[in-house]
């Protein structure tokens, strides 16, 4: 879980500083944004490739070489010199953080047997939630009022905190089922693992088309970018506590309900905003309800992937993070654009678009799983 918090916090720190990084190296917003979006199709390509080439790996090796990985690529952006060599630093770390999550999420499963696979699951993905309720608030205060070195910094201690408890927790030995390039034609083949991916494709770009932007937008539309401070807490404390229900739920509700509840809220927070853009008590109203239901309505979509096919699950939780990674760059670099155009209230429109594509591709699963 707290691997998961470094990797969320690595990830998305670009979004909590995107003003003063864009002050410091001398370029646009739109063009910071880039670090996510370009980043992001690093992700979607290492995620599934790595799965397939360490899937022999002993996890406690694969897990703390990762981690210790990304707290070095900390400590390197905390000394760019330049925003191409931030850049660059940040491709290579996210090439190899792409091995973190789904690898967490297969060795988790292996370890707990099948009636506690979805609550334990959903528990590990909590510290994307706590990235997101603690760290990106906790970046983007530190990055505006002390520096976004000390930010970089910051996360890289946290690291390698969590590169000694891996080392010292994590069984030593634990190895999952190989993944051949076979496996990924047959997860190809199975129509519910694409629906399901096409589904976090969906939901993703409609959120980043908003979130990647959202401390820009809350200085265009709210008249201050120092009120997504307070966003960005909403939004994670209360991802934190949906994801703490949803892992409480689905062994008795089943994935499907669940996934379902989740989704239709993660609509409703979305078009609140929307409709609320440029009021500030609408807009940070809809951090609530928004905030509430993202995490889990991912965490829905591994516990349904790894029940789809349980032996394959860091193959198929690689691929749904890939999705994930994916909808990023659609998302963020759609707004971008509309960004950059100063459409920012058309901006919410389309994430209303696609979560509402994704709503309808989560019912079209009922039957299945």
């Amino acid at each position: 879980m707290l691997g998961n918090f470094v990797t969320g916090a690595s990830i998305l720190a670009p979004a909590g500083m995107l003003p003063e990084l864009s002050r410091e190296f001398g370029v646009s917003i739109h063009e910071t944004g880039l670090l996510i979006t370009f980043g992001a199709i690093v992700l979607c390509i290492g995620s599934p490739v790595s799965a397939w080439l360490t899937s022999r790996f002993d996890r406690r090796i694969l897990l703390s070489a990762t981690v210790a990985i990304m707290a070095a690529a900390q400590f390197a952006s905390m000394l760019a010199p330049s925003y191409a060599t931030l850049m660059a630093v940040r491709l290579v770390m996210l090439a190899v953080a792409a091995l973190f999550t789904p690898q967490a999420a297969g060795t988790a499963a292996m370890m707990v047997p099948p009636e506690r696979r979805g609550s334990t699951m959903s528990y590990v993905f909590l510290g994307w939630s706590l990235a997101l309720a603690v760290g990106l608030p906790l970046i983007a205060y530190v990055a505006h009022h002390i520096g976004w070195r000390v930010a970089y910094g910051g996360i890289g201690v946290i690291a390698l905190l969590n590169l000694a408890l891996l080392i010292w927790r994590i069984p030593a030995g634990l190895e999952g089922a190989p993944v051949h390039l076979r496996t990924w034609g047959e997860l190809a083949r199975n129509p519910l693992i694409m629906l399901l991916l096409l589904i976090t494709v969906l939901q993703t770009s409609g959120q980043f088309a908003v979130f990647t932007y959202l401390g820009p937008l809350f200085g265009k539309l709210g008249g201050s970018s120092e009120l997504a401070v307070i966003a960005f807490g909403i939004y994670g404390v209360m991802g934190f506590v949906g994801n703490v229900i949803a892992s409480r739920v689905v062994d008795t509700w089943g994935a499907y309900r669940t996934s379902l509840t989740m989704m239709s809220l993660l609509l409703l927070g979305i078009t609140m905003w929307t409709l609320g853009a440029g009021y500030v008590p609408a807009m940070l109203a809809s951090m609530f309800v928004w905030g509430f239901s993202f995490a889990s309505t991912n965490s829905m979509q591994q516990v349904r992937l790894a029940g789809a096919a349980p032996m394959f699950a860091s193959a198929t939780v690689s691929l749904n993070t890939s999705g994930l990674y994916i909808g990023q760059a659609i998302g963020s670099g759609i707004g971008g654009v509309f960004f950059a155009h100063e459409l920012y209230y058309a901006i919410g429109y389309v994430g209303i678009v696609f979560l509402a594509l994704a709503l309808g591709s989560v019912i079209l699963t009922r039957r299945a799983l």
